[in-house]
């Protein structure tokens, strides 16, 4: 074989139809993980050169926001996910015509989603920094915070068509030439973030202009070598005029797994504003050098690098058990789903243990924290979050494969209940039990106990949604009832 016909077998699309359920998955997966894991490069290249360059409070703005940025991004997250359910489908059924239907349909659809969020986003961001306790009064944090959020929102649409179009090169097949596109717009984004922060001076809004620039042109180029080459992708003008039903099974799909996720969001917020708590004075001023602000941030920014695998993985069984619907293989999907949940284990040893050796003399603070920043307390508020999160990560391994399994066999419904579930669990743990352990109002006087039970409403909420998709995993992947009605 030559290399040019090594490198043209790289990037073929895998049927996902055939083969040993867990060496496809793995197969199919491993690109996205790179994918995930560079995607979140973007995030700690802004976050290890504001902390480098910048003060202690607008590095505490950047960290108070992730929670906010991510109601919205995530919604189109998810929206572009679940429409790719649609397509695998119609791939797993050679649905040549229906293929491009649904390209088409999601164009428009992504594109009426992008002005609606760029409006809300816009229109709620003074409220939402309220809710997090971000508040003019802190005024160095408070203009951080919106100025770096208000130049992310003004560049939803890079997001939303970025995240649409990779969904569909995987839904198709192909999880390589998304990575090689995000390797190239990650080397952009460094590059922009060191000319705008280090050499213009632009601060956070710097680091919000390189994000936004950098996915714009890596969609713009995903999108010419996506019609270049899949010409099963290149439209025609009859494919627009697809009727409602079709508009209408893309919403079904798409629309609970974004709320999912914003829904999710919003529970990150209740923690994010609790956190900013442990740094008020009874009077109401900002602690200097935001330490619970600063080291939670660090610790979350590690612990989602450290979860993309698993993130990962399970976008992989989407496109994998959508794949198999089509083809009506429902042994494939339990085994796969199966599978794939044994395979979480090692993900959960590896990843764990190496966020642990990490915390080690506060190892990752070093990388989000210019030294003046790193104190006894961040260390110890970065580390008591990643030892409770870190140690029960085999449950958000859990959640992460029968979510995905539910939205795969067009189960939308219940990754809505396991979000909703989530945001529960979260928001009980965040009122109540901080709290209850502290004996009184929280603030940066409060006990440490009561901030070390704070930081158990991420796993009460992994716990309180793997709970709401038990019985969609028995009575759909176990035991395969939804063949019938599949069938009919």
């Amino acid at each position: 074989m030559t290399f040019k016909e090594r490198i043209s077998k790289f990037f073929t699309p895998i049927d996902m139809r055939q083969g040993k359920e867990w060496k496809v998955l793995l197969r199919f997966s491993l690109p996205i993980i790179v994918s995930y894991l560079l995607q979140q490069v973007y995030t700690i290249s802004d976050a290890a050169i504001c902390g480098q360059t910048l003060s202690a409070d607008e590095v505490a703005g950047v960290n108070d926001v992730s929670s906010i940025i991510f109601v919205f991004l995530q919604f189109a997250f998810g929206c572009t996910a679940g429409f790719t359910v649609i397509i695998s489908d119609r791939v797993g059924n050679a649905d040549a015509d229906g293929i491009r239907r649904s390209f088409a349909a999601q164009i428009i659809l992504c594109a009426i989603i992008t002005v609606l969020l760029t409006a809300v986003s816009m229109l709620c961001l003074k409220p939402m920094l309220s809710w997090i306790n971000v508040k003019p009064s802190n005024a160095a944090v408070y203009d951080a915070a919106y100025s770096y959020c208000l130049v992310i929102f003004t560049g939803i649409f890079a997001q939303m068509f970025y995240n649409f179009i990779c969904s569909v090169l995987r839904s198709i097949g192909d999880s390589v030439t998304p990575l090689v596109f995000l390797f190239a717009s990650t080397v952009i984004n460094i590059g922009l973030d060191l000319l705008f922060i280090v050499t213009f001076g632009w601060g956070v809004k710097g680091a919000a202009a390189a994000t936004v620039i950098a996915q714009a042109l890596s969609t713009v180029a995903c999108f010419i070598y996506t019609f270049a080459k899949f010409k099963n992708l290149r439209l025609r003008r009859a494919d627009f005029k697809a009727g409602l039903g079709e508009y209408l099974a893309h919403v079904k799909q798409g629309v609970p797994l974004g709320l999912q996720f914003s829904v999710l969001a919003i529970g990150l917020i209740v923690l994010q504003g609790e956190v900013v708590r442990f740094d008020l004075t009874p009077d109401g001023a900002m602690v200097e050098g935001n330490p619970a602000q600063n080291g939670y941030g660090a610790a979350c920014k590690l612990g989602n690098f450290l979860m993309s695998p698993m993130n990962a993985f399970g976008t992989a069984l989407v496109s994998f058990n959508a794949q198999n619907l089509g083809a009506r293989e429902y042994g494939r999907i339990r085994r796969g789903t199966l599978q794939a949940t044994l395979m979480m284990s090692v993900f959960y040893v590896v990843l764990a243990g190496s966020g642990l050796l990490l915390t080690i003399n506060g190892a990752y603070l070093r990388l989000f924290l210019s030294a003046d920043k790193i104190t006894e307390r961040s260390l110890t508020f970065g580390n008591c979050y990643l030892y409770v999160a870190l140690s029960l990560y085999f449950i958000l391994g859990v959640l992460f494969v029968w979510r995905s399994a539910a939205q795969g066999i067009e189960k939308p419904q219940f990754t809505l209940l396991a979000g909703t579930a989530e945001l529960v669990a979260r928001i009980l743990v965040c009122f109540l039990l901080p709290t209850a352990v502290n004996g009184g109002e929280i603030n940066s006087e409060a006990s440490l106990s009561s901030y070390i039970a704070l930081c158990f409403a991420d796993p009460a909420a992994w716990l309180a949604s793997v709970l709401a998709l038990t019985y969609p995993f028995v009575k759909y992947i176990c035991l395969e009832r939804y063949k019938i009605k599949a069938d009919a």
